[in-house]
């Protein structure tokens, strides 16, 4: 072919893509200028904060987080400075060895659960929606109407429901739930926990476990230590006030520990339980297994043993992070989503354009276009699905 439009053009040569036709829209040349490949979680849909380059992710609301690892360091600090070395001197050289290393632990697996994901189902894309919500009518009526709420699956011989997730726009696995303050899918959702200032689900519970577990061992050892201090320092008639003269600090441990070591043990005790038998906090609340309704029904995801239940919450392989936060949009997806913060809905319709009356509209596929208004020439209304 002869054709002195694309003979001028060569692709090879040029290290940069072409300008646009003049025919185009000036503004089309910003679009194309950033050309960085972007990561999944510069556009990721939920209510989350990445650090990292991607790598550590939180809920947007961290709750009483820096509460929780103040607390646990200006306790540990105190004990550290006004115990050990007088029960080192009096008692033993490993009293410090023993609070370091709980104190070391319980900090890292709170790191962990805190900072790591907790099992996010990755949304439905465009196409998988559209699919779904064709199954809805196959009566080949084009009228809308919403998705069915529920779906019945059979486990281990026990019938299970699975709920449809508008926000995610699938069927929800079983033991998934939709957390609202994080907006995201969980599986095997446990709770949301406000001194964590994360999600706990199926990749970070024993993460959880462990760390209330090791929190529980350090408060009692703490306690146990400060109580000890005191009393033999208000030995030979001293009396306690003399003692908390002495050694301040401890007043302030003892206090804190004598608080927190009741609900401690007993969360600890709780989750214990729940391991035990391979539920889940959101199945016990809800009373999903225990016959609450009238019904014969038996959690299908027990294995009838204890021993099984316990390595199966928490000895088992680390399931991989299935949002992929780390991975390369396409290039085409990374420009689009340059200027605007990015919904999976918005691709599935960006070819709907209806025009009325000399205006253009732009109408997502999974809601009705409004009734026709007339509007200026050249103006654009744009609506969009929640």
């Amino acid at each position: 072919m002869k054709n002195c439009e694309y003979q001028q053009i060569d692709p090879q040569a040029l290290p940069i893509p072409t300008p646009t036709p003049p025919a185009q829209h000036n503004g089309s040349d910003k679009r194309e200028e950033p050309r960085r490949a972007r990561r999944k979680w510069e556009v990721f849909p939920g209510k989350n904060r990445f650090y990292c380059d991607g790598r550590i992710i939180v809920a947007r609301q961290s709750g009483v987080l820096p509460l929780t690892l103040g607390l646990i360091l200006v306790t540990s600090g105190l004990f550290f400075i006004f115990d050990c070395p007088f029960l080192v001197k009096h008692l033993t050289s490993c009293i410090p060895v023993i609070g370091g290393g709980l104190f070391v632990f319980v900090v890292i697996t709170l790191l962990q659960t805190s900072f790591s994901d907790p099992g996010i189902l990755p949304r439905a894309t465009p196409d998988e929606a559209a699919d779904i919500e064709k199954q809805i009518d196959n009566t080949g009526n084009t009228s809308y109407r919403p998705p069915p709420r529920t779906k019945e699956v059979l486990i281990n011989q026990q019938v299970v429901k699975l709920k449809y997730c508008f926000t995610c726009k699938m069927f929800r696995p079983p033991r998934t739930s939709h957390c609202s303050l994080c907006d995201n899918c969980v599986e095997r959702f446990d709770h949301h926990c406000p001194w964590v200032g994360n999600c706990v689900g199926k990749r970070n519970y024993r993460f959880f476990y462990t760390f209330i577990v090791s929190l529980s061992f350090l408060t009692a050892f703490i306690f146990g230590c400060v109580t000890t201090h005191l009393a033999l320092r208000a030995q030979g008639g001293k009396g306690l006030v003399f003692a908390l003269q002495e050694s301040p600090g401890s007043a302030v441990e003892l206090v804190i520990c004598f608080f927190s070591v009741w609900s401690i043990l007993g969360l600890s005790g709780f989750h214990t339980y729940l391991v035990a038998s391979n539920l889940t906090t959101n199945e016990d609340i809800k009373g999903s297994w225990s016959g609450k309704s009238g019904e014969d029904v038996t959690n299908p995801y027990s294995h009838k043993n204890i021993f099984i239940n316990c390595c199966t919450m928490l000895c088992g392989p680390m399931p991989p992070s299935l949002i992929d936060r780390r991975g390369f949009l396409p290039t085409d997806e990374s420009v689009q989503t340059a200027s605007t913060d990015i919904e999976l809905s918005t691709l599935a319709a960006k070819n709907e354009i209806n025009v009325v009356g000399g205006s253009s509209q732009l109408v997502y596929g999974l809601q009705e276009s409004p009734s026709p208004v007339p509007a200026p020439p050249n103006s654009y209304q744009n609506s969009s699905s929640a």
